[in-house]
Protein backbone atom coordinates (compact mmCIF):
# COMPACT_ATOMS: atom_id res chain seq x y z
CA UNK A 1 0.00 0.00 0.00
CA UNK A 2 1.46 3.28 -1.35
CA UNK A 3 2.54 5.96 1.48
CA UNK A 4 1.20 9.31 1.55
CA UNK A 5 3.53 11.39 0.86
CA UNK A 6 5.99 12.65 3.96
CA UNK A 7 5.85 16.50 4.67
CA UNK A 8 8.80 17.69 4.10
CA UNK A 9 10.02 19.84 7.18
CA UNK A 10 12.78 20.98 8.76
CA UNK A 11 14.39 22.75 5.84
CA UNK A 12 16.62 25.45 7.24
CA UNK A 13 16.95 28.96 6.79
CA UNK A 14 18.71 30.73 3.48
CA UNK A 15 19.71 33.33 6.19
CA UNK A 16 21.39 31.11 8.59
CA UNK A 17 21.92 27.85 6.57
CA UNK A 18 24.09 25.66 8.59
CA UNK A 19 26.10 22.96 7.30
CA UNK A 20 24.76 19.25 6.91
CA UNK A 21 26.98 18.20 9.52
CA UNK A 22 25.92 20.93 11.83
CA UNK A 23 22.16 20.22 11.34
CA UNK A 24 20.17 18.58 14.00
CA UNK A 25 18.84 14.93 13.47
CA UNK A 26 17.25 11.84 14.96
CA UNK A 27 19.95 8.65 12.89
CA UNK A 28 20.44 6.26 15.13
CA UNK A 29 24.30 7.24 16.89
CA UNK A 30 25.32 3.60 15.71
CA UNK A 31 24.94 4.07 11.88
CA UNK A 32 25.90 7.88 11.92
CA UNK A 33 29.51 7.03 13.59
CA UNK A 34 30.20 4.64 10.56
CA UNK A 35 29.57 7.57 8.12
CA UNK A 36 32.62 9.07 6.37
CA UNK A 37 30.85 12.33 5.19
CA UNK A 38 32.19 15.14 2.88
CA UNK A 39 33.36 18.37 4.25
CA UNK A 40 29.34 19.31 3.77
CA UNK A 41 28.72 16.62 5.75
CA UNK A 42 27.14 14.68 2.81
CA UNK A 43 27.73 10.71 1.85
CA UNK A 44 26.65 10.11 -1.98
CA UNK A 45 23.41 7.34 -2.23
CA UNK A 46 23.85 5.77 -5.81
CA UNK A 47 20.03 4.28 -6.19
CA UNK A 48 18.96 1.21 -8.08
CA UNK A 49 15.49 -0.55 -8.76
CA UNK A 50 15.65 -3.43 -6.14
CA UNK A 51 14.40 -6.27 -8.69
CA UNK A 52 16.27 -5.86 -11.75
CA UNK A 53 19.72 -3.43 -10.23
CA UNK A 54 19.00 -1.03 -12.39
CA UNK A 55 20.81 1.89 -11.51
CA UNK A 56 18.51 4.58 -11.27
CA UNK A 57 20.39 8.19 -10.12
CA UNK A 58 22.76 9.47 -7.71
CA UNK A 59 21.39 11.54 -5.00
CA UNK A 60 23.11 12.95 -1.33
CA UNK A 61 22.42 12.34 2.11
CA UNK A 62 23.13 14.15 5.21
CA UNK A 63 22.64 12.09 8.48
CA UNK A 64 18.71 13.32 8.93
CA UNK A 65 17.73 12.44 5.18
CA UNK A 66 18.98 8.53 5.57
CA UNK A 67 17.56 8.91 8.95
CA UNK A 68 13.84 9.73 7.50
CA UNK A 69 14.53 7.42 4.82
CA UNK A 70 15.25 4.43 7.53
CA UNK A 71 12.36 5.22 9.44
CA UNK A 72 9.36 6.44 6.69
CA UNK A 73 10.37 3.92 3.76
CA UNK A 74 10.93 6.81 1.54
CA UNK A 75 13.43 8.35 0.06
CA UNK A 76 14.80 11.30 1.28
CA UNK A 77 17.36 13.54 0.41
CA UNK A 78 19.26 16.21 0.70
CA UNK A 79 19.26 19.06 -2.37
CA UNK A 80 22.35 20.72 -2.21
CA UNK A 81 20.67 23.49 -5.29
CA UNK A 82 17.55 24.33 -3.33
CA UNK A 83 19.12 23.19 0.67
CA UNK A 84 16.31 21.53 1.55
CA UNK A 85 15.35 18.30 2.30
CA UNK A 86 13.14 16.69 -0.58
CA UNK A 87 11.10 13.22 -0.50
CA UNK A 88 11.25 11.86 -3.90
CA UNK A 89 8.19 11.83 -5.67
CA UNK A 90 6.53 14.30 -2.88
CA UNK A 91 5.75 16.69 -6.45
CA UNK A 92 7.21 14.69 -9.48
CA UNK A 93 4.75 11.51 -8.44
CA UNK A 94 7.84 9.29 -9.31
CA UNK A 95 7.73 8.21 -5.79
CA UNK A 96 10.74 5.81 -4.32
CA UNK A 97 9.84 2.90 -2.14
CA UNK A 98 12.74 2.12 -0.33
CA UNK A 99 13.28 -1.72 0.44
CA UNK A 100 17.08 -1.59 1.63
CA UNK A 101 19.81 0.44 2.58
CA UNK A 102 23.45 -0.58 2.43
CA UNK A 103 26.69 1.40 3.55
CA UNK A 104 29.48 0.05 1.83
CA UNK A 105 33.40 -1.07 3.34
CA UNK A 106 34.54 2.66 3.66
CA UNK A 107 30.89 4.44 4.83
CA UNK A 108 31.20 6.50 2.42
CA UNK A 109 28.33 5.99 0.15
CA UNK A 110 25.03 4.53 0.70
CA UNK A 111 23.24 1.97 -2.09
CA UNK A 112 19.23 2.39 -2.01
CA UNK A 113 17.24 -0.40 -3.53
CA UNK A 114 13.94 1.29 -4.50
CA UNK A 115 10.75 0.26 -5.88
CA UNK A 116 10.63 3.31 -8.05
CA UNK A 117 7.15 4.51 -9.70
CA UNK A 118 7.35 6.13 -12.65
CA UNK A 119 10.94 8.15 -13.69
CA UNK A 120 14.02 8.33 -11.50
CA UNK A 121 14.94 11.37 -13.92
CA UNK A 122 14.37 15.09 -13.65
CA UNK A 123 14.34 15.05 -17.44
CA UNK A 124 11.47 12.27 -16.86
CA UNK A 125 13.51 9.64 -18.07
CA UNK A 126 13.86 6.23 -16.44
CA UNK A 127 17.09 6.73 -15.07
CA UNK A 128 19.46 9.28 -15.12
CA UNK A 129 22.14 7.36 -16.60
CA UNK A 130 20.66 7.31 -20.55
CA UNK A 131 22.88 8.66 -22.46
CA UNK A 132 26.41 6.38 -23.36
CA UNK A 133 29.29 7.86 -24.01
CA UNK A 134 31.92 6.22 -26.16
CA UNK A 135 35.04 4.02 -24.94
CA UNK A 136 37.54 3.39 -27.12
CA UNK A 137 41.32 2.18 -26.70
CA UNK A 138 39.82 -1.04 -24.40
CA UNK A 139 41.09 -4.59 -24.99
CA UNK A 140 38.90 -7.34 -23.90
CA UNK A 141 40.63 -9.55 -21.21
Amino acid sequence: MPVPDAPVTGAPSEASEPTAAARPSRLDPAIAARLRRTADGLVAAVVRQHDSGEVLMVAWMDDEALHRTLTTGRATYWSRSRREYWVKGATSGNHQYVRSVALDCDGDALLVSVDQVGAACHTGHRTCFFEELPVTGAEAP
